[in-house]
């Protein structure tokens, strides 16, 4: 689901996604991330975008050489599959992953989008 809100010259795409759980096949993951890709790709280079959900992934500790600018894994296990993903889609289209390590209860993997600036 995406909602697009306009106020004034000011544009915010958010979208709520649920990846497919680990256990599934393939295909399904790799239709999720294509169809992710889609609507991304629709979205202006200047609009504002906020992608909140669950990724089903875990970030964790891996590969250093291949995700060096990821800062710590928080003592969350070991990436799998999902977090690769996740790392690799929001290297694509040069967006941070924040609040991976959430409180009891949160979803894991909120992409939000930050261009360095302050808004004001």
């Amino acid at each position: 689901m995406s909602i697009k809100l306009v106020v004034e010259v000011f544009t915010l795409n958010v979208i709520s996604v649920y990846a497919p759980q680990v256990g599934l096949d393939k295909e399904v993951k790799r239709h999720f991330w294509e169809d992710l890709d889609e609507v991304v790709h629709g979205i202006s280079h200047i609009e504002k975008l906020f992608i909140e959900g669950d990724f089903n992934g875990h970030i964790g500790w891996g590969d250093i050489w291949v995700y060096d600018d990821v800062h710590g894994g928080f003592g969350f296990r070991v990436r799998n599959g999902g977090g690769t993903s996740l790392l690799d889609f929001a290297r694509a289209f040069d967006l941070v992953i924040a609040n991976s390590s959430p409180e009891e209860g949160r979803s894991l993997g909120h992409l939000a989008e930050f261009d360095g600036h302050d808004p004001d």
